[in-house]
């Protein structure tokens, strides 16, 4: 994607060498300096270990007069963030076993009765090595991180600990089936209680697909909730095609409005009172390819740049609602009065525009786009709660796309499968702002140890969940937020 985030150049691209650096504390004995209140907020929460520098006891001598040294003050020339590297240990569960000593005396050729400890349940039965926390650092770093299995076999060997990536690509895939597929099914549920959703869809190269060849492409489809769900939920699915029939079964007790691209295959939905919204940024985008493609000094006076300033009247306006924090129904009749008629000049403009350019041009593809499409186009206005574009699933499935191209392809179907149920349980995570790391290791500390009657207690929006994973939320006007 254009707008995606180059990995590798972020000091280049990020660095800015006149900007300042927050102002340090000092605190020097009998003086009281006022406290630096945005700076101790980048520190709060943080432990804090104190290195105090002194002189060595024959240094303590007065240059003057030769008397002894006494620490009269300390000053706090900087502070430093520390970052301590992952640590590995050991952990041993030992269960007690309990007997009766009065039974130990008494008892002839009765069995002494003997009472063991619980035990929480393994995450990975007979493993041996696999705890919530490892298999979590292991998920995380592949879901969230995009670091492939092998770069994390030679990590963990640097580490002193020799994990082979099949072993972890197995753990994977019993992780997905016995315990977060639990989860992606009540969010599936969650999902289809809503009225408005997003979808997208990407491909992906799975190589052992039955009957079917390794360079065929299979497809990671996604669906997520709108921006104005009380409960956020984003889900992917594997699926070997692009066909209608997998949205349709995926959707089959949804009805309500739907974001997507102008792909054929969901327009299937309303069939079943399902309302088609599709993107405005996919329109704006074939005019921006179009001016883009033009000398520089032909821009300014383009088609392309005409249709291009049109998509922009529209985004502008839905950025000034936002800033006014418009009620949905606010934003509707807003719409109404002053969205309305731009597009209406727009689409005016469109069909004026056929008859001037080149039928195979970029400028009638651009402009075909949008007049065909103009039905779907037009639907964000019929409720407030509705967005201009689809740029929220775009979102959300981007950091498979960034997977997708450090690890290229999955080995096999389970895996592909598994990969999307955890790629939804983390989206997910960070949609209702819970730490993915910790999210999964409360997951696989508890899913062991529960009846399906408790997995309710388990979703990311739990009072407990959410008090137990959430991410810190720090003020924006604080250092932390310029840091």
């Amino acid at each position: 994607m254009p707008e995606q985030l180059g990995l590798f150049n972020e000091p280049e691209v990020s660095s800015q060498s006149n900007a300042p650096e927050p102002k340090l504390e000092q605190v020097i004995a009998h003086t009281r300096k006022k406290r630096n209140g945005r700076r101790d907020e980048f520190y709060e929460g943080i432990p804090t270990e104190r290195i105090v520098h002194e002189l060595p006891e024959s240094g303590r001598i007065c240059p003057e007069c030769g008397g002894a040294l006494h620490a009269c003050g300390h000053e706090v020339l900087r502070r430093e963030l520390e970052i301590i590297p992952a640590q590995v240990r050991t952990v041993e569960h030992v269960q007690t076993v309990y007997s009766c000593r009065n039974c130990e005396t008494t008892a002839d050729d009765k069995a002494v009765p003997m009472v063991k400890s619980a035990v929480p349940a393994p995450v990975i039965p007979g493993s041996g090595v696999a705890s919530p926390s490892l298999l979590s650092f292991l998920l995380c770093n592949k879901y969230v991180l995009a670091l492939p299995l092998y770069r994390q076999e030679q990590e963990l060997r640097r580490l002193g600990i020799n994990i082979s990536r099949q072993t972890m690509a197995n753990w994977v895939i019993y992780s997905s089936e016995h315990w977060l597929t639990l989860i992606y099914e009540l969010l599936h549920a969650e999902l289809l209680k809503n009225d408005i959703l997003h979808a997208d869809e990407t491909t992906v190269q799975v190589i052992n697909e039955k009957n079917r060849k390794p360079s065929q492409k299979s497809y990671m489809w996604l669906y997520q909730t709108g921006k104005y769900a009380e409960r956020q939920v984003a889900l992917f699915e594997y699926r070997q095609t692009r066909e209608s029939e997998h949205p349709l079964t995926f959707l089959s007790d949804f009805s309500g409005f739907l974001h997507v691209d102008a792909y054929s295959g969901y327009k299937k939905l309303e069939e079943r009172g399902v309302t088609i919204v599709e993107c405005w940024a996919h329109a704006r985008r074939k005019f921006d390819e179009t001016l883009k493609a033009l000398k520089k000094e032909d821009k300014p006076n383009s088609e392309a740049n005409t249709g291009l300033e049109y998509c922009n009247k529209l985004f502008a306006l839905e950025r000034k609602y936002d800033e006014a924090k418009l009620t949905p129904d606010e934003r509707r009749e807003r719409r109404g009065i002053e969205a309305a008629p731009v597009a209406a000049d727009f689409f005016a403009w469109a069909e004026s525009v056929t008859a001037r350019c080149l039928p195979k041009s970029k400028l009638a593809v651009a402009v075909n786009y949008a007049l065909n499409q103009r039905q779907w186009l037009m639907n964000f206005m019929l409720d407030g709660r509705l967005e201009i574009s689809n740029n929220r699933a775009e979102t959300s499935i981007r950091p498979f796309t960034v997977g997708r191209k450090n690890w290229l392809f999955s080995v096999s179907p389970k895996g592909a499968s598994a990969s999307s149920v955890v790629y939804s349980i983390v989206e997910t995570a960070l949609a209702n702002g819970l730490v993915p790391f910790m999210y999964l290791n409360h997951l696989f500390q508890t899913l062991p140890n529960i009846s399906t009657s408790q997995l309710g207690d388990c979703l990311p929006w739990n009072p407990l969940v959410q008090q137990i994973c959430k991410i810190p939320a720090p003020d924006s006007t604080s250092a932390s937020a310029q840091v």
